[in-house]
Parts: C-alpha cells; sequence; structure tokens
C-alpha cells in the first residue's frame, strides 16, 4: 500500500478491498481527517477551523453539494473514497458506514483538515520510528484538558495523537514537523500526559494504546480528530466525519505543504 498511487489507493477504498486504518499508505501523499456539515452550519465550522489553525488546518472545502475536493483530489468523492464513516446526530454517534450514498444531500459542505499521518513519513527518514506502525494498530488519540477557540455554536476539547520516542529524538521530531504547518506542525505538549487532562496514557478515546518503553518520552501532536469532540460537546444536528485513523489520500505531495 505504500507504493501505490492516491487514485489507486482510493479505487480499492470505493470498492470495498481496502477498509483499514491509512497510517503509512501512498508514501509522500497527504492524507486528510473529514468533518460534513449541512451549508447552515458550514460557515461558523470554517471560523472554528480558522481560529483552531493546529487542531483543524484547512487542505480543501468542497462547494455547496459536491462530493468532489476539486482543490486537492479533482477525480475523488467523499462518499466512498474513505474507509469508514462516522455519523453524529445531537453529539451521539448513530452509524459507521463503509460509504456515505444514503446520508449525502444537496446541501452538504464538506471539509477536508490536515492529518499528521502525513508527516510520519518525514519522521521515519529522520530516523524516528513510529510505534503505531511497528505493532500494526491505529496511532494512539486523547481528549484532554485543553480547550478550543469557540466560533458560534462549535467549542470543545482539542484531540491529540500521541507518539513516543526517545529523548534524543524529540528536539529532531520538532524540528521535521514544524516544516509542516498544514498537517498540524510542531507538538503541542511533550511529556507529562497529566498536564493536558490525560490521566491513563494506556487508554486513549480513539484508536489504539502502544508500548510507551522505559526511558521513552510521550509527544502530542493535536489531531484532526478534534470535530468529533467538537460534535459530542456542542451537539449540532449532523457532522459525518472520517472514522479515526481512516484517512482520506489526497493527490497533494507531501512537500507541497512543507515549509522551508
Amino acid at each position: 500500500m505504500r507504493n501505490l498511487t492516491p487514485e489507486s489507493f482510493r479505487e480499492q477504498v470505493r470498492s470495498g478491498a481496502y477498509t483499514g486504518p491509512t497510517a503509512g499508505v501512498c508514501d509522500g501523499f497527504v492524507q486528510a481527517n473529514l468533518a460534513i456539515l449541512p451549508k447552515e452550519d458550514a460557515f461558523e465550522f470554517l471560523l472554528f477551523c480558522q481560529r483552531n489553525p493546529k487542531s483543524c488546518p484547512l487542505i480543501d472545502v468542497t462547494d455547496i453539494g459536491s462530493p468532489v475536493p476539486a482543490a486537492s483530489a479533482p477525480g475523488a468523492d467523499l462518499r466512498t473514497d474513505i474507509p469508514k464513516y462516522r455519523v453524529y446526530r445531537n453529539g451521539e454517534l448513530t452509524d459507521e458506514p463503509a460509504d456515505l450514498n444514503e446520508y449525502w444531500t444537496d446541501d452538504m459542505v464538506a471539509f477536508l483538515i490536515g492529518c499528521s499521518f502525513t508527516f510520519e513519513e518525514a519522521l521515519i527518514r529522520n530516523g524516528i520510528p513510529m510505534r503505531h506502525h511497528e505493532e500494526g494498530v491505529n496511532v494512539p488519540m486523547y481528549r484532554t484538558s485543553v480547550e478550543t477557540v469557540p466560533a458560534g455554536k462549535f467549542s470543545g476539547p482539542m484531540v491529540v495523537s500521541m507518539r513516543p520516542m526517545g529523548a534524543g529524538d524529540v528536539v529532531r521530531a520538532v524540528q521535521v514537523t514544524s516544516r509542516f504547518p498544514s498537517v498540524h506542525g510542531a507538538p503541542v505538549h511533550i511529556g507529562t500526559p497529566e498536564e493536558i487532562g490525560i490521566r491513563d496514557i494506556a487508554k486513549p478515546d480513539f484508536g489504539d494504546a502502544v508500548t510507551v518503553r522505559e526511558g521513552e518520552t510521550p509527544v502530542f501532536w493535536a489531531c484532526g480528530v478534534t470535530p468529533q469532540s467538537v460534535a459530542m460537546h456542542t451537539k449540532p444536528s449532523l457532522m459525518i466525519t472520517h472514522a479515526p485513523g481512516h484517512m482520506f489520500v489526497t493527490d497533494l505531495k507531501s512537500e507541497q505543504l512543507g515549509v522551508i
């Protein structure tokens, strides 16, 4: 899966041949989180993303009613090209469908938000291993006590993803990921999980737990699952998202988003 083109990978997803998490697929291409809202809520959510660029860095926004992300993957269809979706109604998770054909309406606006899976390849090239790759699981994600900046009806706690690493790799990880502000950029917290409201690092709110070895430092990045936390907190009538770890793969090259 690492060497597939985004178009070929999306075809596999659309046909049902691939249903798993997307960490490590399509090396060199930008992955994105998804949030879909009716147009009546779209402006306030756009404002929320602008006010919270670490958690919700925008990659693309569709025209009203269009499932095509024209700026990032003009041949794609957001109704079918993500391995698993989530449907939230009034803040409650009601379904995890494999496609959105029965849910899509002509008043929907889709937002693609940068994903930290995009910069993992750069971390690996710099000799920093990804534990969730090694253990074959989804990256661990946690709700925190860090509040986002509200916009209209949208507010709630930031979600972070965590990657453990040796103390000697932390500074390099900050340097590498700082080049990619469009996919969350530098970490938002390093070290003690309790300082950002995470009580038990072995029990993530989303994704899977990974081994944190003795002497390793947990490093936390803002995460595009934050809109799902916001949906549960503010309870909009409808928000459709990707399932955590099951991302949309765009046609954009990762280095296009890198800051030199």
